[in-house]
């Protein structure tokens, strides 16, 4: 059953709302692809804290203008919808991405990130990063590193005098 115009408007609100929301936005062709298979992609991208989309394309470019994403307008062509990534975009492309290698007649076209236009193989290249928690453990490791190091390179001055003072008391014994 078509939409009316009333409901168009409000589809159309909420997806301007959620691409000015979004860290990143993904661009996909998904023609061939089951119900049953768009069901575990939509499950696994709310685990991921992301949204899957199916919507004609006349209403994704009206919801991108104003947005980061209307440069991503350009993509809708043919059957699509969008990944919308809310706060961790690494873990939504690392959805998609997995989800391509199974699903046949299931492409990823192009993304935002950040404002920046993103071709598929960028969108790949950051579902190979480390997610978010990763990265933060590993800058937090680096900058608990330096002032340890200081820490016990400054110990070690007066341990040596200790040392020292040790064995001339030794030798005067």
């Amino acid at each position: 059953m078509p939409l009316t115009k009333s409901q168009k408007e409000v589809l159309v609100k909420e997806l301007h709302d959620s691409f000015e929301d979004s860290v990143s936005v993904i661009a996909v062709h998904y023609q061939g692809v089951n119900v049953a298979d768009i069901t575990e992609l939509r499950a696994r991208m709310r685990d991921a804290n992301g949204e899957y989309k199916v919507c004609k394309n006349t209403l994704f470019k009206l919801a991108a203008k104003g947005t980061h994403v209307e440069e991503l307008s350009g993509s809708f062509i043919g059957p699509n919808a969008v990944a919308i990534a809310k706060d961790d975009p690494v873990a939504v492309a690392k959805v998609l991405v997995d989800f391509a290698k199974d699903a046949e007649g299931f492409e990823i076209k192009a993304g935002i990130l950040n404002g920046n236009l993103m071709d598929a193989a960028a969108i790949e290249a950051l579902s190979k990063l480390p997610s978010r928690e990763v990265l933060l453990s590993q800058l937090l490791s680096v900058l608990v590193a330096t002032p340890t190091s200081l820490v016990q390179a400054l110990s070690g001055i007066p341990r040596k005098i200790l040392y020292a003072l040790k064995a001339l008391e030794e030798q005067k014994q």
